[in-house]
C-alpha cells in the first residue's frame, strides 16, 4: 500500500474509532499546493470534510487556535468536529464546493469583491490567538520568500546563470520592496486571500478558509492577493476603481497615493514569490498544474513594475529574460501572456 493510500486508510480508522462519526467511505475532494488533502463522507445525513494534514509537513494546532480566533472576531469558518493533531487529522462541517472564483465574471465581480473587501477590516483584528500572538512577517521570512523566486523559479526552472549587473538589479528590486513591505502599519493578516480561498455559503455569506499561515504583516497584504489574484487578472482600471473605494470605505486616515504604492510594491513582492512556489510545486513536489500560472503572476511584475521608475530594471529583466524562457521551458504548458496594463473599461 502507497503511504497515500495508508494514511487514507488510518484516517478511516480514526474517524470511525475516535470520532463521534462513523464513515464507509472518504470521497476525495482535492489536495491544495500544500501537503493537505481533504476528503468528504456522509453521516447521518450530513455532510463531513476529513482533513490529512501530515504533522510532519502541517500544523493543525495551528489552524484549530487560528480559526477560533477568526470565528471570534465574525468570520465565517469551518467549526472543528474533531481532531487529533498528533495524527495531523480533523474533521469540519462541510462548505461545499462553490469557491468565490466559480461566481466571478464581469458583472458579478464588483458586488463580491466589494463582499470579500469588507472581511478584511476584521481579518486585520486577529493578531493573537488564545495561547500566543500570530507570528511576525519578518525580514527572515521576507528574504526566505524572495530566495524561493531564485532558486526556484530561475535557478532549477528555468537553468538561467544570473549575471553581475543582473544580481544588483535583484538585489536593488528586494531592498526597495523589503523597504516598502515594512513601512507599512502592522495587522493580522490571512496570507492566501483569493477567491479559491473564499467560499460563497448557501446564504450567500463568503466562508474563509486555508487560514493557516495567518501571520501579523503589511495592511495592504490580503487586499491584494485577491485584487491580483495569481489565478485571474482584471483590468487595471476595474483594481484601481476597486482600490480606491475600498481605501475609502476603510483606509482614508492615509492618503491614496501612499496606500496606491503600498499595494502596489506588495503586490510584486507576493508576485514574486509565487512565481518561485509554483516552479517548486513542479519540481519538488510533482505538482504540475500551477506551471500555467506563472506567465500571469510574472506578468503582473511586467506591467507594474513600469509605473515605478526605480524597478524599470527588474520589470525589464523579467520582460525581456524570463518570461520568454518560462513560456519555451520544456515543462511549461504554453500560456499566452495578455498584459492588461492599458486595457480599457
Amino acid at each position: 500500500m502507497s503511504p497515500p493510500a495508508q494514511r487514507q486508510a488510518q484516517l478511516m480508522d480514526w474517524i470511525n474509532h475516535s470520532t463521534p462519526f462513523l464513515c464507509q467511505q472518504l470521497h476525495m475532494v482535492y489536495g491544495d499546493a500544500s501537503f493537505r488533502r481533504y476528503f468528504r463522507f456522509a453521516f447521518e445525513g450530513r455532510s463531513i470534510i476529513a482533513v490529512d494534514a501530515p504533522p510532519k509537513f502541517e500544523d493543525s494546532h495551528k489552524f484549530a487556535l487560528v480559526a477560533e480566533l477568526l470565528a471570534t472576531k465574525g468570520l465565517c469558518v469551518p467549526d472543528i468536529l474533531a481532531s487529533d493533531h498528533g495524527l495531523g487529522f480533523y474533521c469540519l462541517n462541510d462548505f461545499g464546493d462553490v469557491q468565490l472564483a466559480h461566481r466571478l465574471n464581469d458583472e458579478s465581480s464588483q458586488p463580491l469583491y466589494s463582499q470579500a473587501l469588507a472581511l478584511l477590516p476584521k481579518v486585520q483584528q486577529c493578531v493573537a490567538t488564545s495561547q500566543a500572538p500570530l507570528p511576525v512577517y519578518d525580514h527572515k521570512l521576507f528574504s526566505a520568500e524572495f530566495e524561493i523566486f531564485s532558486q526556484w523559479l530561475l535557478n532549477v526552472h528555468l537553468g538561467l546563470t544570473i549575471t553581475p549587473a543582473q544580481k544588483t538589479i535583484l538585489t536593488d528590486t528586494f531592498n526597495i520592496l523589503a523597504d516598502n513591505f515594512f513601512e507599512q502599519p502592522k495587522v493580522g493578516v490571512h496570507r492566501d486571500f483569493h477567491s479559491r480561498n473564499l467560499m460563497m455559503l448557501d446564504n450567500n455569506a463568503i466562508g474563509v478558509i486555508d487560514f493557516q499561515d495567518a501571520v501579523v504583516g503589511p495592511i495592504t497584504y490580503d487586499a491584494v492577493s485577491l485584487l491580483r489574484d495569481c489565478y485571474r487578472r482584471w483590468p487595471d482600471k476595474w483594481v484601481s476603481n476597486w482600490l480606491q473605494v475600498f481605501h475609502g470605505q476603510f483606509y482614508a486616515q492615509y492618503s491614496l497615493a501612499q496606500f496606491t504604492r503600498w499595494f502596489d510594491l506588495t503586490g510584486m513582492q507576493r508576485h514574486i514569490k509565487a512565481s518561485g512556489i509554483f516552479a517548486r510545486l513542479h519540481h519538488r513536489d510533482g505538482k504540475s498544474d500551477y506551471l500555467g500560472d506563472i506567465p500571469r503572476t510574472l506578468g503582473y511584475l511586467v506591467d507594474i513594475g513600469k509605473l515605478y521608475p526605480q524597478l524599470q530594471a527588474f520589470s525589464d529583466f523579467i520582460e525581456q529574460q524570463v518570461l520568454p524562457n518560462v513560456l519555451t521551458a520544456p515543462s511549461s504548458r504554453k500560456t499566452k501572456v495578455v498584459s492588461l496594463a492599458s486595457s480599457k473599461g
